[in-house]
């Protein structure tokens, strides 16, 4: 299993995502998503799984006012800004090589076991 759990330091699922791994012995790489954003490759990867672009955008986040991102009127250009700030998701999300998970979802975590 190559478990990626993409967060901040600050979120609790997060950190409750990485207890859940951590428990059961699965090594785990953790990114920091307030110093790395994710690549292209990887967003489109958990797009593929998780569906819409609304569902990946964390609207509560501090910075979903300040990027301006529900202004932009395309997909690609929403794309762009996401890239740019990777705080501009929802977290944990978890990847385990093709497939994701948004969100904390132990069920899903569990089937892949």
């Amino acid at each position: 299993m190559n478990v990626q759990i993409f967060g901040t330091n600050k979120c609790f699922d997060t950190k409750k995502a990485q207890r859940y791994f951590k428990e059961r012995g699965i090594k785990f790489q953790f990114v920091d998503l307030s110093q790395r954003s994710l690549s292209k490759g990887e967003l489109n990867s958990v797009l593929a799984n998780v569906g819409s672009l609304e569902d990946i955008i964390n609207e509560k986040s501090k910075y979903y006012e300040k990027s301006f991102i529900k202004y932009l009127a395309g997909e690609e250009a929403k794309i762009e800004k996401i890239l740019e700030c990777g705080e501009l998701l929802k977290t944990p999300i978890v990847r385990n090589g093709k497939l994701s998970t948004v969100g904390y979802c132990p069920d899903v975590w569990k089937s892949w076991e």
